[in-house]
């Protein structure tokens, strides 16, 4: 069955992950994640002890990303995944982890 248009758009997703997810390899993971996916952008940890990814890729892979998020690794406690979508930029060639 082919995928619906919307499914195969390129697109961007912004998340804020909340829980018990520094300190648990929450970016590493979330980095091999997106390789598997094909998606590229960069993942962080913020001071404030959540972590921060911002991806552009299909838009069902990025679904699968907002899954993934919503689990993160077996050490990981995630308690929400805040998400915002918008339009892909193109900016990023891979999947990186950023630092302050």
């Amino acid at each position: 069955m082919p995928e619906s248009p919307s499914n195969t758009r390129t697109k961007r997703l912004h998340a804020i992950v909340h829980g018990r997810v520094q300190g648990v390899n929450f970016r590493s993971t979330t980095i091999r994640r997106s390789a598997s996916l094909g998606i590229t952008g960069w993942v962080r940890n913020l001071r404030d002890g959540t972590v921060e990814v911002t991806a552009e890729g299909q838009e069902a892979d990025l679904n699968a990303l907002v899954a993934f998020l919503h689990e993160g690794p077996s050490a990981a406690n995630v308690t929400g995944v805040d998400t915002r979508w918008q339009p892909a930029t193109g900016e990023f060639d891979e999947f990186q982890v950023r630092f302050f």
